[in-house]
C-alpha cells in the first residue's frame, strides 16, 4: 500500500485529519501513550491514547498517528503536517478542518511560506461577530450545486455562494432538508417551552434547548423570547467554511463535506476493526496492534471503493453477514470425496469479485486425503 501510495500524485493532497481521543487501556496502557484525557468513550477512569487517520482526497488512508491521551487536537496537527510532508514528499497541503480543530495561532503557523499549506475550515456562526453581521447578512443569490432529491440515493441539495470581507474569503453553504428540520425543531422546543412555563426557573434554565430561547419577563419569571427565535432562522441549514483557496465554491464546500469520511472511518475503527480496549502494556506493541486495525481499515477502504466502481456498495454489517455465511463442506460420495459450497448471498459475490477472488463451481471433486 505504501509503494501505491508513492507512485501516486502526490504534489497537493486533501488532508483531512481527525483525532478521537477515545480509545482507552485495560491496566496501566504504554511508557508513554497511556494518559488520562476527555474520555469519549465515557471512561475516565481509564488511560487512554489519541488515534489520528489521514485521508488524501479520495477518502484512502494515507497513515496513522498515535498520542497520549491528554494531547489536544490543535498541538498535534502542526507536527502531523510536517511529517507528511516530508515523509510522502508532499509539495503541497490543504487542510480540512471542523470549527474545534484549529486555532488562530495554529492557522498562522501553517500560512508560513516553509510549509505551503492551504485550508478550509469550518466558521464559528454565532460565536464570530464578522461571520454574524457580514457573512450570514450577505444578499447574494446561492447557485445549486445539487437540487432536490428525486431518489434517496441521490446526494443531499446543497447550494453556496461566496462572500468577501476585507482579504477573507467565506463560502456559505445552505442544505434546504436541513433547513426544514432545523425549523421543525425549533418549533417543537418552543412548543414544549410553552408547556412548562409553568415549571419552576431552575428548572427551564436547567435545560439547554430550552434556555436557549428565555428570556427575563414581567415579575422577573422567564417567558419565551420571540426576537431570539426569529434570530434563529438566519441559522437553518446553513454552514460557513473559511478559506485562502481560490478554487470554485463548490469544490471547497464538497472538500468539506468530505471531511465525514473521516467520522465514518472512526465509526469503522471503533466497531467494524473492535480496536478496544487495549490490553497491551509497551508502546512498541500498542502502536503494532493500532496499526494492524489501520492496515485493516485500508483493506476495508479499498474494497468498499472497488464496490462502488462497479456500480454498487453496501454497508459493512450486512456485508459481513453475507461473507459469514458462506461455507464449504466436503462429503464422500461412492468412496470420492466432494467439496460443496454455500450459494452466495446478498453482495458476497460482488465483493468477492471485487477483490479479484474467484470461487469456482459450487460443487467440485476434493483431494482423497488417503491418495
Amino acid at each position: 500500500m505504501i509503494k501505491d501510495i508513492q507512485k501516486r500524485d502526490l504534489t497537493r493532497r486533501f488532508a483531512r485529519p481527525k483525532l478521537k481521543p477515545s480509545v482507552y487501556f485495560e491496566g496501566e496502557g504504554g511508557q508513554t501513550l497511556g494518559e488520562y484525557g476527555l474520555s469519549k468513550d465515557h471512561r475516565p477512569d481509564r488511560k487512554q491514547m489519541v488515534i489520528g487517520v489521514i485521508l488524501d482526497e479520495q477518502g484512502r488512508p494515507i497513515c496513522c498517528e498515535m498520542w497520549p491521551g491528554n494531547t489536544t487536537d490543535v498541538k498535534t496537527l502542526i507536527p502531523v503536517v510536517d511529517r507528511l510532508r516530508g515523509k510522502f514528499n508532499i509539495d503541497h497541503i490543504c487542510i480540512v478542518a471542523d470549527r474545534g480543530m484549529i486555532s488562530k495561532g495554529t492557522v498562522a503557523e501553517l500560512r508560513k511560506s516553509v510549509r505551503s499549506v492551504s485550508y478550509i475550515l469550518g466558521a464559528r456562526m454565532r460565536a464570530v461577530k464578522k461571520v454574524r453581521l457580514a457573512v450570514l447578512a450577505d444578499q447574494k443569490p446561492f447557485k445549486t450545486v445539487y437540487g432536490p432529491r428525486k431518489t434517496s440515493k441521490d446526494p443531499s441539495p446543497l447550494k453556496v455562494k461566496e462572500v468577501m470581507v476585507g482579504k477573507t474569503r467565506y463560502i456559505v453553504c445552505h442544505n434546504e432538508e436541513q433547513a426544514k428540520k432545523d425549523e421543525a425543531d425549533r418549533a417543537a422546543i418552543v412548543e414544549s417551552l410553552k408547556d412548562q412555563l409553568k415549571a419552576p426557573d431552575k428548572a427551564l434554565v436547567g435545560n439547554k434547548g430550552y434556555r436557549k430561547f428565555l428570556k427575563t419577563g414581567q415579575g422577573k419569571h422567564f417567558e419565551i423570547d420571540t426576537d431570539k427565535i426569529k434570530s434563529e432562522t438566519v441559522y437553518d441549514g446553513k454552514w460557513v467554511l473559511q478559506t485562502d483557496l481560490g478554487t470554485a465554491a463548490k469544490e471547497i464546500a464538497l472538500r468539506y463535506k468530505d471531511l465525514w469520511m473521516v467520522e465514518t472511518f472512526f465509526r469503522s475503527l471503533k466497531s467494524i476493526m473492535e480496536n478496544r480496549p487495549i490490553y497491551h502494556k509497551c508502546d512498541e506493541t500498542i502502536r503494532g496492534h493500532v496499526f494492524c486495525s489501520f492496515l485493516a481499515l485500508v483493506l476495508f477502504q479499498e474494497l468498499q471503493l472497488s464496490l462502488v466502481e462497479r456500480g454498487g456498495s453496501t454497508e459493512w454489517a450486512r456485508l459481513k453477514d453475507d461473507l459469514d455465511a458462506l461455507e464449504e463442506v466436503t462429503v464422500e460420495c461412492s468412496g470420492q470425496p466432494f467439496t460443496i459450497r454455500s450459494q452466495t448471498r446478498g453482495n458476497a459475490g460482488r465483493a468477492l469479485q471485487a477483490a479479484g477472488v474467484a470461487l469456482g463451481p459450487a460443487v467440485r471433486a476434493a483431494q482423497n486425503k488417503q491418495a
